[in-house]
C-alpha cells in the first residue's frame, strides 16, 4: 500500500510532464518550467499620463508600452517569488471586505520576469503558457500586449515567436493581474496562482491540447482508438511530415501502431486521423484506474520533430433513465462531493501534492465521483484523478454564447476530453435563464459546441429551479441535474421519463467540527447532522433519497471540504463555509464517518461521536451519543457496562441519550453476529506533550513537494486531547519551509502564513514545502507549558523540472532610433522636434549598417535609470561596436572610440538623473559598416 501511495503520489507531482500535460521532452521539443523567480508588486501602478506628439505617437507603437509593463521599467524594489502564488491569502481578513471571499482584500497586482532564449531557439515555436491567474489579467512580453484573459479558471497558451529576442538580450514578461475582478461567490484567491511554463517546439508540431485519444468501444470486446493529431507548421514553408501513432500498454508493451502522411501549409493547422484498433483491454475503473499510453510522434525526412505521450483509459459510461448510472457495464451509484479548489494555509495557490492528499481523503470515505464546482480545475487536478480513480463532472465556469466564451468552453473540452476520469460535461450551475427560452437557446448552442469535440460524454446543467417551465435547459442536455430539488425528483420524471437524472449538488448541511451543542450567538452548530440550509437537507436525508430512487443516478454533496468564504448561515466573524464534510485542513467532520459507512462496502466502519471530555458539573447529564456503523448491529458500553444494543440504520445511523460518567465509552460493530469493528472514546486528563504526524514518511527534494502535517496535544498516556485550543509556534530547519497553516474553525482570524497558529478542538495543520536539495527537514514545535517535539522528515534527492533560469536585474539598452547618413559631421546633440515622427528611423541594437555614400550616423536611444545607477553611477558597455564612436549622455562627451575595427567598448557615467537620453555619433569611410551589433547594458562600476 505504501508503494502504491507513492508511485500515485510521483504521478500527481510530475503529471506535467507524464500525464496531465501529456508531453515529454524529445527531439526538439521542451517543456521548462516558468514558476521561479517573478517579482511581485502588490498594488496596481497606474500608466504614466502620455502628452505630446512624440510620447503618444510611441505609445501607440508595438514594443513601446510605457509604465510598469515597459521591458525597461524598474522593479529592483519589487519582491521575488516563486509561483504558484496566491497574494489575497497573505493578507488578513477585514469586516469590511466581501464576505462571499472570505472576508480577504484582494485588489490589484504586478508580475514582472525576464528570461533568455539562445541563439539555437531562434526558428523553432516558442509558446508562453499560464495555467490560471485570478481573476483578470492582461499580459505583455518585450512590451507588446499579447494576451487578455476573461476567465481566471481557464489556461492561456500565448505564441511569442514573432516577439521573442535571442543571446544576450533579455525577454521580458509583464503582468496586471485584476483580482477584484470576480466571477464567483466563493474565494477565489488573487495572482498568478498556477504553473507557468515555456515551451520550445519545432516549426512542424503537434499543437497544445492538440491530440485526442478517447478510446471508443465497439463490438465482441473489441475497442478502436480513433485519434486526432493536429498540427501546426509556424515555419516559412509548407511542411511534410509523418504522423505515427503507438499504443503502449501499462507495462510499457506496444499494442499497435499506425501510421499516415499529410501536409501542412505555413502557418496554418491540419488534422492527423488515424485508428488503432485493441482487443479486450484492461479497463479504467475507481477501484482499478488503469492508464495506457499513446504516442504520437511526428517526423520529417525521417527526422522526429516532435513527441507527445497522451494518457487514456479504456471505460464505458451510460446514463439510462431508468437504472441511474453505468460504469463498464455495472450498475453503480455515484457517490460525489462538490469542491472548490482552496486549501487552509495556501489559498488557491495549492501545491501539486495537496491534490493527492485531498483526493486520497475522499476516496478513503467512499468517494468515487468529484463535482469540479463550478469551474475547470487544474491539469494537475485532472492527472491525479486519472491515476486514482475519481471520476470527474467537469464544469464550466461562465455562462455565456459570445465567441469569448464559447472559446473557453472549446478549451475545457479540449484540455480534458482525454481524461477517463471525466464522465459528463456540465455547461452552468444554477442559471436565473435556466427556464426560458433564452436559457434553453444558449445551452442548445453550448451542448453543440462540446459534441463538435466530443461524443463520448453525456452533457448535463446544474438546475435549481425552472424544471417545469415550457422551455427550460433540462430539454437541450443528456442528463437532467438537480442541485437541491428533492421535492421534485418524482414528479419530474414522471414528467420527463426518457430523461436521465443525477443530483448535481445536493446537502448544503452545517457542520463545525468537535462542537457537540448548536449556539448560534457564536455561530456554532453542533456535529450530530442536525441543520441544513432552507433549499438543502441534512446528510442522511439527502443520501437516502437518492439511494432510495434507482432511477437516479447518484449525486455530488456540497461540499467535500470547507472553503474561505460563503460562511452561510452566518456572517462575520464567521469567515469560511460550514458545509464541508471535511473542513478546511481535511480534518474529518462527523459526516465524514456517517457517508464513510453508507459508502464503503470493502471495510468494516465504526466511529463514535462526540469526546467524553466533559467538565465535571456535566456528571449524571445526559449526552446525546451518535454512532455510524456498516454493520449490523452496534452495542454501546459505557465503562463496561452495556447502555444498549441497536439494530443499525443504515441511512439515519444510531443515536443514545447517555448519563455522563468520565472513563471510557465504547462501541461494538457486529455482522452476521461476529465482532467486526470497535469504536472508544474516553476521558483524557490535560495536555502534556505536542505531537506531529507527517501525511508522509518523507518528501522529495524537488522545490515543488509538500505535505501536511497535523498537530495536536496528548496527555502523560500518549491519549489525543479533542478540546485541546493551545496556541503553538513552529520553526523549520533544513531544505524546507512553512507554506501555510490552518486549524479549520470557520470562525478564526489568525493568520494564514507565518510561524504560529492555535488548536482548533485538538487539532490544527502545517504545510510544508522543500527546497531543492537533500537533508533533513526538521520541524519543531513548542507552546506554553508543553512538552516540546521535533519531527525529522527526510528529503530524497530528485532531479526537479526542467526550468528557465532566473535572471537578475540588467539594463539592456535595445530600442534605437538612427539618423539620416552625411558626409559632414552632424551636430550629436541637435534638437528634435516634438512633432518629428520621420526624420530618425527605428532599429534594435545588434545591427550594422552600411554607410554608403557617407561617413557620419548617430544612434540614439531613450531610457530610464534604475535606481541604483541615478545614485551611484555606472558603466555602459557597448559589444561589437563597428566604427569609430563618441558616446553622448545628455548633452556630455562620456567617451570616445578612436579605432574603426569592430571591438567591445565600455565608457563610464556619474550619478545621473532617472531619464536619459544617450547618443553614439559612428564614423568610419565611405561605404564601410558601422553600428552596434551587440547589445548595449549599463553595469555597475
Amino acid at each position: 500500500m505504501k508503494i502504491f501511495r507513492r508511485f500515485i503520489f510521483f504521478l500527481c507531482i510530475v503529471s506535467f510532464c507524464c500525464i496531465s500535460y501529456a508531453q515529454e521532452k524529445v527531439a526538439k521539443r521542451e517543456v521548462l518550467s516558468l514558476d521561479k523567480g517573478w517579482r511581485f508588486y502588490k498594488d496596481d501602478i497606474p500608466f504614466p499620463v502620455v502628452k505630446g506628439h512624440s510620447a503618444t505617437y510611441r505609445n501607440a507603437k508595438a514594443g513601446r508600452v510605457s509604465g510598469a509593463a515597459s521591458t525597461s521599467y524598474d522593479d529592483t524594489s519589487w519582491r521575488m517569488l516563486d509561483l504558484p502564488h496566491d497574494w489575497a491569502i497573505e493578507g488578513s481578513v477585514d469586516s469590511t471586505a466581501n464576505l462571499s471571499q472570505g472576508y480577504y482584500h484582494r485588489g490589484f497586482g504586478w508580475y514582472r520576469r525576464k528570461f533568455r532564449l539562445s541563439p539555437e531557439d531562434k526558428g523553432k515555436h516558442i509558446e508562453l503558457q499560464f495555467d490560471g491567474i485570478s481573476t483578470h489579467a492582461t499580459i505583455w512580453v518585450n512590451g507588446t500586449v499579447l494576451h487578455r484573459n476573461w476567465c481566471g479558471y481557464t489556461s492561456m497558451y500565448i505564441d511569442i515567436t514573432p516577439y521573442a529576442t535571442y543571446g544576450d538580450n533579455l525577454n521580458t514578461i509583464a503582468v496586471r493581474v485584476d483580482a477584484d475582478a470576480q466571477e464567483g461567490w466563493w474565494y477565489e484567491g488573487a495572482g498568478i496562482y498556477r504553473h507557468t511554463w515555456l515551451v520550445k517546439r519545432s516549426p512542424l508540431h503537434i499543437t497544445t491540447d492538440g491530440v485526442f485519444a478517447h478510446p471508443v468501444k465497439k463490438e465482441n470486446g473489441h475497442w478502436e482508438i480513433p485519434a486526432e493529431i493536429s498540427l501546426y507548421n509556424s515555419g516559412k514553408l509548407p511542411a511534410e511530415g509523418e504522423v505515427e501513432v503507438s499504443l503502449y500498454a501499462p507495462d510499457g508493451s506496444l499494442i499497435v501502431t499506425r501510421t499516415t502522411n499529410l501536409t501542412v501549409k505555413a502557418l496554418q493547422e491540419n488534422i492527423a486521423g488515424l485508428k488503432l484498433p485493441v482487443s479486450n483491454p484492461e479497463l479504467w475503473s475507481p477501484d482499478i484506474p488503469t492508464l495506457y499510453k499513446v504516442k504520437s510522434v511526428v517526423r520529417q525526412n525521417g527526422k522526429v520533430t516532435d513527441e507527445v505521450i497522451t494518457r487514456c483509459g479504456f471505460r464505458t459510461v451510460n446514463f439510462d433513465k431508468d437504472t441511474g448510472f453505468w460504469l463498464n457495464g455495472e450498475n453503480i451509484k455515484i457517490k460525489g462531493v462538490c469542491n472548490h479548489q482552496d486549501h487552509a494555509g495556501v489559498g488557491v495557490a495549492v501545491p501539486d501534492a495537496l491534490w493527492e492528499f485531498r483526493l486520497r481523503k475522499l476516496k478513503e470515505m467512499g468517494v468515487n465521483a468529484y463535482r469540479a464546482a463550478h469551474n475547470p480545475m487544474s491539469k494537475e487536478f485532472m492527472a491525479a484523478c486519472d491515476s486514482m480513480g475519481i471520476m470527474v463532472l467537469d464544469e464550466n465556469r461562465l455562462f455565456n454564447t459570445s465567441p469569448e466564451y464559447v472559446r473557453q468552453l472549446q478549451w475545457l473540452v479540449r484540455r480534458d476530453r482525454n481524461c477517463p476520469s471525466v464522465i459528463l460535461w456540465s455547461v452552468f450551475n444554477e442559471e436565473p435563464m435556466q427556464g426560458t427560452e433564452n436559457g434553453y437557446e444558449m445551452v442548445r448552442r453550448m451542448c453543440s459546441v462540446v459534441k463538435e469535440l466530443d461524443t463520448a460524454r453525456p452533457v448535463t446543467a446544474a438546475m435549481n429551479g425552472g424544471f417545469f417551465s415550457k422551455y427550460n435547459v433540462s430539454q437541450a442536455v443528456d442528463v437532467g441535474g438537480f442541485n437541491y430539488q428533492i421535492g421534485s425528483y418524482d414528479r419530474f420524471h414522471a414528467q420527463s421519463p426518457e430523461l436521465p437524472l443525477t443530483s448535481s449538488e445536493d446537502g448544503s448541511a452545517f457542520i463545525v467540527r468537535g462542537e457537540y451543542k448548536t449556539d448560534k450567538s457564536r455561530n456554532i452548530i453542533d456535529s450530530y447532522d442536525t441543520e441544513a440550509a432552507g433549499w438543502g437537507a441534512t446528510h442522511r436525508r439527502a443520501w437516502k433519497e437518492v439511494a432510495t430512487r434507482p432511477w437516479m443516478a447518484g449525486c455530488f454533496y456540497w461540499t467535500g471540504f470547507d472553503y474561505h468564504g460563503e460562511p452561510t448561515p452566518f456572517q462575520w466573524p464567521s469567515v469560511s463555509s460550514f458545509f464541508g464534510i471535511m473542513d478546511m485542513c481535511g480534518f474529518p467532520k462527523s459526516a465524514y464517518y456517517l457517508h464513510q459507512a453508507q459508502w464503503r462496502k470493502d471495510k468494516p466502519v465504526l466511529e463514535l461521536i462526540p469526546h467524553w471530555n466533559w467538565p465535571a458539573d456535566s456528571i449524571g447529564k445526559p449526552v446525546k451519543v451518535m454512532a455510524f456503523s456498516n454493520a449490523d448491529r452496534v452495542k454501546l458500553l459505557l465503562n463496561g457496562k452495556i447502555i444498549s444494543e441497536q439494530q443499525v440504520d443504515s441511512f439515519e445511523m444510531n443515536t443514545w441519550m447517555v448519563p455522563y460518567k468520565p472513563g471510557k465509552l465504547e462501541a461494538i460493530g457486529y455482522k452476521n453476529g461476529r465482532i467486526v469493528s470497535r469504536a472508544k472514546v474516553e476521558t483524557t486528563k490535560n495536555p502534556v506533550q505536542i505531537k506531529l504526524t507527517p501525511y508522509r514518511n518523507s518528501l522529495f527534494g524537488d522545490g515543488r513537494d509538500a505535505m501536511p502535517v497535523t498537530v495536536e496535544v496528548v496527555d502523560s498516556k500518549g491519549r489525543h486531547v479533542p478540546t485541546a485550543n493551545n496556541m503553538i509556534e513552529f520553526s523549520i530547519a533544513g531544505p524546507g519551509r512553512i507554506i501555510g497553516l490552518g486549524n479549520g474553525d470557520p470562525n478564526c482570524h489568525e493568520a494564514e502564513k507565518g510561524n504560529k497558529r492555535s488548536l482548533f478542538n485538538g487539532l490544527a495543520q502545517v504545510i510544508i514545502q522543500t527546497e531543492e536539495g537533500a537533508g533533513d527537514v526538521q520541524l519543531t514545535a513548542t507552546a506554553s507549558g508543553l512538552k516540546p517535539v521535533t519531527l525529522t522528515i527526510p528529503v530524497n534527492r530528485t532531479n526537479p523540472l526542467p526550468s528557465v533560469p532566473v535572471e537578475y536585474p540588467q539594463m539592456i539598452l535595445d530600442k534605437w532610433f538612427f539618423s539620416s547618413f552625411s558626409m559632414e559631421r552632424p551636430d550629436v546633440n541637435s534638437k528634435i522636434a516634438d512633432n518629428d515622427m520621420n526624420t530618425w528611423e527605428a532599429i534594435s541594437a545588434g545591427n550594422a549598417m552600411l554607410l554608403k555614400d557617407a561617413s557620419y550616423v548617430i544612434w540614439r536611444t531613450e531610457f530610464d535609470l534604475l535606481k541604483e545607477y541615478q545614485e551611484m553611477g555606472g558603466i555602459i558597455l557597448f559589444k561589437k561596436l563597428a566604427g569609430r564612436a563618441e558616446v553622448w549622455l545628455n548633452g556630455k562627451l562620456l567617451g570616445k572610440k578612436d579605432t574603426v575595427n569592430e571591438q567591445d567598448f565600455k565608457v563610464a557615467f556619474p550619478a545621473t538623473r532617472t531619464e536619459c537620453e544617450l547618443r553614439v555619433l559612428l564614423n568610419s569611410a565611405i561605404n564601410t559598416h558601422v553600428g552596434l551589433k551587440g547589445t548595449v547594458t549599463i553595469q555597475s562600476k
